[in-house]
């Protein structure tokens, strides 16, 4: 991955992420790896992000 001067992470533009400190989301990214799911091919796949988690965390919480 490439950094900005300041450290910041380079993305490339169409590539969308939803940021977990920030609870939004992001085309870029602008925050690091560590805080962030993605890159996600659409801003409405980024958005609804966290509905994905909860559903698969219910699929692997039925299969225990």
């Amino acid at each position: 991955m490439a950094f900005h001067k300041a450290n910041k992470p380079a993305g490339k533009p169409g590539e969308w992420f939803y940021c977990l400190k920030h609870q939004r989301v992001e085309e870029g990214p602008d925050c690091p790896a560590k805080n962030r799911f993605g890159p996600y091919a659409t801003r409405s796949e980024a958005e609804h992000a966290m509905e994905r988690v909860a559903e698969r965390n219910d699929d692997w919480d039925a299969r225990d």
